[in-house]
């Protein structure tokens, strides 16, 4: 199973930018999906996460200007990010949960590569 994400760069303090996260390989489905960030000299932090079903959660740092969201049909995972902060700039890295077609029953943690965000002031 791979996680690719894609959609970061620079982006202006206010402005926006979109994340996506594509899982291949031999899935079953996917449990949870997540973003989380890691800034430079800081440990990695949760930002977002979505349930199979819908259900998301939020960092108390990024709720009201961050959406997480997912198409189960395509496997992957967005993070819209508005208004955005210099203090967001970070790598941010997708995690999913997957249950691969062998094995169904066992779900496996998998991470994306991760994706540079910088937010200029």
């Amino acid at each position: 199973v791979q996680l690719v994400e894609s959609g970061g760069g620079l982006g202006e303090a206010g402005g926006s930018l979109r994340l996506s996260c594509a899982a291949s390989g031999s899935i079953f489905s996917i449990d949870a999906m997540s973003w989380t960030r890691q800034a430079p000299g800081k440990q990695r932090e949760f930002v977002a996460s979505i349930s199979s079903g819908g259900n998301t959660n939020y960092a108390g740092s990024v709720k009201g200007r961050f959406s997480i969201s997912r198409d189960n049909a395509k496997n992957t995972v967005y993070l819209q990010m508005n208004s955005l902060k210099p203090e967001d700039t970070a790598v941010y890295y997708c995690n999913a949960v997957v249950r691969l077609t062998i094995s169904p029953m066992v779900g496996r943690n998998y991470w994306g590569q991760g994706t540079q965000v910088t937010v200029s002031s």
